[in-house]
Parts: structure tokens; C-alpha cells; sequence
């Protein structure tokens, strides 16, 4: 139905910025609800953001609120993650997702899943 693939990680140092991209085929772009999620090694994959269809609603986890922004161009097919001052307990798999339903932090809801993008902070 969907099929998102991100871009844009990479090495950083503390206290750097990243923008992750993730491009998504098949159905109109503009009917998902998007989200971004993290897994670090040896860790649960944990919410980080996320956008409804029209980017009127975002949700982001309390840990990178003034930090992260998520934002999407429908005409474009892409969402993105601008990530800000990133910390070295940050490093992860940072995978982008979809869902045709609301806004959700819970991993378990989203239907359609890219192969994720690592992103290392080093300290």
C-alpha cells in the first residue's frame, strides 16, 4: 500500500544536527498518518514523533520536544525529522512509518515500515 524509505542519517558529534528524510510510494502520500521511531542496541524501538495526514497534528516524544521538529510535503510523498542538539544516548536505527489512522506513539499501530537509518551521535 505504502512503502517508506528513509535517508539522511549518518556520524554526528553532541550537540549536532541531522535531517532525516523518508520517501513514500503507492497510495496518495497525503491520506497517512506518519511517524518516526528509534531503536538503540539492546533496546525496546521507542516513539519519537509523528505527523497526521495534513500536518496539522504532531506529536512528539517529551524527550525531544523543543528539540526535534517533524514536518511533510505532500507533494513530495516525503516527511522529515530535523533532529537538533543530539546526544550521544540518542545513537539508534531511526526507522520511519506509516498507518491510514490517527496519530499514535505506539509502535504496535503502525502498519508500514522503511528499513531505517542509523544515526550515531559520538560524545
Amino acid at each position: 500500500q505504502v512503502q517508506p524509505v528513509e535517508s539522511g542519517g549518518g556520524l554526528v558529534q553532541a550537540g549536532g544536527s541531522l535531517r532525516l528524510s523518508c520517501a513514500a510510494s503507492g497510495r496518495p502520500f497525503s491520506s497517512y498518518t506518519m511517524g518516526w521511531l528509534r531503536q538503540a542496541p539492546g533496546k525496546e524501538r521507542e516513539f519519537v514523533a509523528a505527523i497526521n495526514y495534513s500536518g496539522g497534528i504532531t506529536s512528539y516524544a517529551d524527550s525531544v520536544k523543543g528539540r526535534f521538529t517533524i514536518s511533510r510535503d505532500n507533494a513530495k510523498n516525503t516527511v522529515y525529522l530535523q533532529m537538533n542538539s543530539l546526544k550521544p544516548e540518542e545513537t539508534a536505527v531511526y526507522y520511519c512509518a506509516a498507518r491510514l489512522g490517527p496519530v499514535t506513539r505506539s509502535a504496535r499501530e503502525y502498519d508500514y515500515w522503511g528499513q531505517g537509518t542509523q544515526v550515531t551521535v559520538s560524545s
